[in-house]
């Protein structure tokens, strides 16, 4: 139990298998002298190792950067990049903004919380299906509780991402993933019944996550940058138009059905 013995062994130090700064000398990286020994990563590869403690291979590096290009939309009418575009519109700083817009990208129907419960349904799921249970069983169950993550997309059904990162995958060798082959087969039995439930991103980026050997908590650390490079141009753009030209809205436009107003009585 974490009691009082407990805290007070970690009173007044830190113990870290994470990496410790040594001013005017080194810093050290996962046990690694960082500006001597990890200058040669790149720097996907450098925030997985990190996270996991793991060099990744070329080809886990090369995936993650490729899953990170895909969903970099610079599009100040998203979700996330519309609370950036609307701190540089209100002129706060360029951190705050990007900040304030990596924090809601963890939204729960479209952002990251979709990727972890897909990612937590894949894993669960194909444990159940290896020993021995119906996947059709599992997955309309599932689907009579509650929404099944990474199936169906608002506008449009198709995702075009897809068509994109599925042939990387399949190039550097991880096109046919226990994690991946079971997330087409969750499609397959739902388009059955539900023509416009077709994978989106959360699906396969949450498979190919885990047939990396990627855990739920070290992809929701992963998947932290995967809009970030779609912040910057709204960011910029925002900042450049003049203060509040960013999504402005007249009084007019509010439909207010709160009380009535009350006229002010000088005493």
């Amino acid at each position: 139990m974490n009691g009082p013995a407990f805290l007070q062994q970690h009173s007044g130090v830190l113990r870290t298998q994470a990496g410790a700064a040594f001013p005017g000398s080194h810093a050290v990286f996962r046990g690694k002298n960082l500006h001597r020994d990890l200058q040669q990563l790149e720097w996907v590869a450098l925030y997985a190792y990190g996270i996991t403690g793991r060099q990744p291979t070329p080809e886990q590096t090369e995936l993650l950067q490729a899953l990170w290009v895909s969903t970099s939309y610079p599009d100040a009418r998203l979700w996330n990049n519309r609370v950036a575009a609307l701190a540089a519109t209100a002129r706060s700083s360029a951190n705050l903004g990007v900040i304030a817009g990596m924090a809601v990208s963890e939204a729960t129907v479209y952002g990251g919380n979709a990727g972890l419960r897909a990612m937590r349904f894949l894993q669960t799921t194909l444990a159940r299906v290896q020993a021995g249970e119906p996947l059709e069983d599992i997955v309309w169950a599932e689907q009579a509780q509650r929404r099944i993550y990474g199936y169906g997309r608002p506008i449009s059904s198709i995702d075009e991402r897809l068509p994109v990162v599925l042939p990387i995958a399949e190039r550097l060798g991880y096109g046919h993933g226990p994690h991946l082959a079971l997330a087409r087969r969750i499609e397959t039995i739902l388009l059955s019944r539900y023509p416009n439930l077709r994978m989106n991103f959360a699906a396969p980026h949450a498979a190919l996550m885990a047939d990396m050997g990627f855990s739920l908590r070290e992809y929701q650390l992963l998947r932290v940058p995967a809009f970030l490079a779609g912040m910057g141009p709204c960011v910029m753009e925002a900042a450049e138009k003049p203060e509040g030209a960013v999504f402005p809205t007249s009084c007019a436009g509010v439909a207010y059905a709160g009380p009535a107003a009350r006229p002010w009585v000088r005493r």
